[in-house]
């Protein structure tokens, strides 16, 4: 194992540089792939855009998200190897709070892949970790890419599907199938977001630890309640909010009513 950067914890940057120590450590491990790894900085430029925080649209978002996971018969975390490198110890939380199934699912899957990210999984706490070798015998037939391989315990039997840092094209295959399908992704304008029943357009590392907070709100709520917040949320008119918030925090930055970040211009 390579040595690891040791960040100080006054680097204007450090959360960031902590989060990219630990995907790169986690890349090491044979966790996450290295298209993980470009899908991070990838996600983290929309993350700049939205100011590096939970935005109004997200909060909303994460509200129905728990609502629909509390009134799921039997909803299910996918899990990919960015999510369980950034976020296991919340996978269990989430999976313990709301009862519901976790399933590795990966688009680069190997045995070795699984097997490492079942262990990470595992050892944060969650219970059962479904998905992995043999027990993905069932297809998603509308698929063609090793993620049409799920657990026929899991994802194949679920009527939701929590899926943090998704490809958009199990997202719609997901939907085709019936499947409701919540997901997580810093870009409003991706075919994920577009294609979700619910699209949380925050960081996974914000939203996460959010959305265990609102679940356990939800379940002290009637049935009924639970249902309005969810027959209220308009997920298209909730991700065009998104995309105004960000023209209109650009704007502002751009005439000089916003204080840009003190780390912008700043090396990494």
């Amino acid at each position: 194992m390579k040595k690891r950067l040791v960040v100080p914890v006054t680097h204007p940057r450090y959360e960031s540089l902590r989060l990219r120590e630990l995907l790169v450590e986690q890349y090491e491990s044979g966790v996450v792939a290295v298209a993980g790894l470009i899908a991070h900085g990838r996600g983290e430029a929309f993350d700049y855009l939205l100011g590096e925080t939970l935005i109004p649209p997200a909060l909303l978002a994460i509200k129905a998200a728990a609502a629909s996971i509390v009134l799921a018969k039997h909803p299910v975390i996918s899990v990919n190897g960015n999510l369980a490198a950034l976020a296991a110890r919340e996978v269990a939380e989430l999976s313990s709070n709301a009862s519901m199934d976790v399933e590795v699912n990966l688009f680069y899957r190997s045995s070795e892949r699984e097997l490492a990210t079942k262990r990470v999984l595992e050892k944060a706490g969650v219970r059962k970790v479904l998905g992995v070798g043999r027990d993905a015998s069932e297809r998603i037939a509308e698929l063609g890419s090793e993620r049409r391989r799920v657990d026929p315990r899991g994802i194949f039997s679920a009527d939701l599907v929590l899926v943090p840092l998704e490809d958009g094209d199990r997202t719609e295959a997901l939907r085709r199938i019936g499947k409701k399908v919540v997901a997580i992704d810093l870009n409003p304008l991706s075919r994920t977001s577009v294609f979700a029943s619910i699209s949380i357009v925050g960081n996974v590392v914000k939203v996460m630890p959010k959305l265990i907070e609102e679940v356990k709100n939800i379940k002290q709520m009637s049935r009924e309640k639970a249902g309005d917040i969810i027959n209220s949320f308009d997920n298209k008119k909730n991700l065009e909010e998104c995309i105004r918030f960000i023209a209109h925090r650009l704007e502002q930055l751009r005439i000089g009513e916003a204080s840009l970040p003190k780390h912008i211009g700043e090396a990494d």
